[in-house]
C-alpha cells in the first residue's frame, strides 16, 4: 500500500515507506513522509503533532482541552461545577445505594476537576500580572490535590455508552498537571498507538468470525476500510485540516459496514436465522467499539475483553449452521 495522500496513515504492517529499513525502528524514532511528521511506538507509526511550549499558560490550555475531551466522553451529568464541590462532596458521603453511590462518585470527580481548573486559571492569571506562583505554593499543592482525588474517583466514571469507564482518558488533566508538556505528548502518542492495537486486535477477531461464511462473503474489504479509516482518525488532530477527510471517511466506512446483512442461505433453519441475526448484531457491536476506541484515542481492554467473550459464544452457535 502507497501512501496516496500525507495527512493519512494506514498501520505499522502496511506502511512499507516509513518500514523500509530492515531493523525495527527505536520507540520515540521520527521520521517525515510526503511532509507530515510520524513518530513510532510499539509497532506503530502515529501522526506527530509538536508540544506546545513550556508554560503555565501553555499548560492551562493543554489541561483545558483536556478537562473538556474528558467531560465530552464520560457518561452525561458529571460536569458538575467546582463551586458545587462540598455539595457534590456531602450527597457523595451520605449516599448509602451503591448503584446511585458510583453516580455520586462521578459527579465528585467531575466538580474536583473543575475545582482543580478554577484555580489553575487564577494562577495563570497571576503569573500573567507578574506574580510568580511556585510548584510548592499553596495554591499548586490544592490544585494538585484535588487532580489526584479526581483521578482516584475516575474509577466509577463510566464511557458515555456505559460499557466502560475509561481511566486512561479521565486521568490525562492530571498527567498534563504533573508531567513537562514534551513528556505528556509522549505518553498521548503511547495510547494512540495502543489504541490503534486494540482496533487492529477487535478487527482480526472479527474477521476471524466472518471472513470464512458464506454470509459475510464480501465484508473483509469493509473491516480492513474501517480499521484503516478508525486508525487515521485516532491519529489525527481535530485542528489539522486533513480532519476534513479523515472524519468523513471515518464515519462513512462505519456506515458501510453497519449496512452490512447476513446473506441468509436456502438451507437455514430458522435457529440458524436466529444465529444469524445475533451475528449482525455482534458485528455491529464490535464497530461501536473500534468507534468508541477510535474517538476517545485510548484502549478499552475490559470492554475488548467482554466483547471477545461474546463472539466466542457465537462462534459456538455458528458452528452448527
Amino acid at each position: 500500500m502507497h501512501i496516496a495522500q500525507p495527512s493519512i496513515h494506514p498501520a505499522a504492517t502496511d506502511r512499507p515507506t516509513l518500514l523500509a529499513n530492515a531493523t525495527p525502528p527505536d520507540n520515540g524514532e521520527r521520521r517525515t513522509v510526503d511532509g507530515a511528521d510520524y513518530i513510532h511506538f510499539h509497532g506503530y507509526w502515529v501522526r506527530y503533532y509538536p508540544p506546545l511550549e513550556e508554560s503555565l499558560a501553555s499548560r492551562k490550555t493543554l489541561i483545558d482541552h483536556l478537562t473538556r475531551r474528558a467531560f465530552h466522553h464520560t457518561e452525561p451529568g458529571i460536569n458538575t461545577p467546582g463551586e458545587r464541590l462540598d455539595t457534590a462532596r456531602a450527597y457523595y458521603m451520605n449516599q448509602t445505594d451503591p448503584a446511585m453511590k458510583r453516580v455520586n462518585a462521578a459527579m465528585l470527580a467531575g466538580a474536583l476537576f473543575n475545582r482543580a481548573t478554577d484555580i489553575f486559571t487564577a494562577i495563570v492569571e497571576l503569573e500573567e500580572k507578574g506574580v510568580r506562583i511556585s510548584r510548592d505554593n499553596e495554591l499548586m499543592r490544592a490544585c494538585g490535590d484535588y487532580f489526584k482525588e479526581a483521578l482516584e474517583l475516575g474509577r466509577e466514571v463510566r464511557h458515555f455508552s456505559g460499557e466502560e469507564g475509561i481511566d486512561e482518558l479521565w486521568g490525562e488533566p492530571f498527567r498534563a498537571f504533573t508531567l513537562p508538556i514534551t513528556a505528556y505528548y509522549e505518553s498521548r502518542f503511547i495510547k494512540v498507538a495502543q489504541a490503534m492495537a486494540n482496533i487492529d486486535k477487535i478487527v482480526a477477531r472479527l474477521c476471524e468470525l466472518f471472513c470464512s461464511r458464506p454470509e459475510f462473503s464480501e465484508i473483509a474489504p469493509l473491516l480492513d476500510g474501517y480499521a484503516s479509516a478508525a486508525r487515521h482518525e485516532c491519529e489525527t488532530m481535530k485542528s489539522d485540516v486533513c480532519i476534513f477527510d479523515i472524519w468523513p471517511r471515518f464515519i462513512a466506512a462505519g456506515e458501510a459496514l453497519g449496512n452490512v446483512q447476513p446473506r441468509i442461505q436456502n438451507d437455514c433453519s430458522r435457529e440458524c436465522r436466529y444465529v444469524m441475526e445475533e451475528a449482525q448484531k455482534t458485528l455491529i457491536a464490535g464497530r461501536n467499539l473500534i468507534n468508541w476506541i477510535a474517538r476517545a484515542r485510548v484502549p478499552m481492554p475490559r470492554s475488548t475483553a467482554a466483547y471477545f467473550a461474546r463472539c466466542e459464544a457465537l462462534k459456538e452457535r455458528m458452528q452448527s449452521c
